[in-house]
């Protein structure tokens, strides 16, 4: 968004959410929707494909915190059924 030069509100508005909101999902504090995900990446024109890979992953990993011990196993086991 920096990169580009646009405002908080601008993207806000492509998510039709108000700008508050908007800054929440920013910094992390509010987790972003999969169709908003989209829609930011048509709006900053990102692959839709890598921000939806890294946004899984990012979700991935939330659910494995604090299960440093079951990850890698558990891991293993999503990928032999992939």
């Amino acid at each position: 968004r920096e990169e580009k030069k646009l405002f908080q509100r601008q993207l806000a508005e492509a998510l039709e959410i108000d700008t508050p909101m908007y800054c929440k999902i920013e910094r992390g504090s509010r987790p972003i929707k999969r169709s908003q995900v989209v829609i930011l990446a048509k709006f900053l024109s990102i692959d839709e494909t890598e921000l939806l890979t890294l946004w899984l992953a990012d979700k991935v990993l939330e659910v494995l915190e604090g299960e440093k011990k079951l990850a890698e196993k558990t891991l293993k086991i999503v990928n032999k059924n992939i």
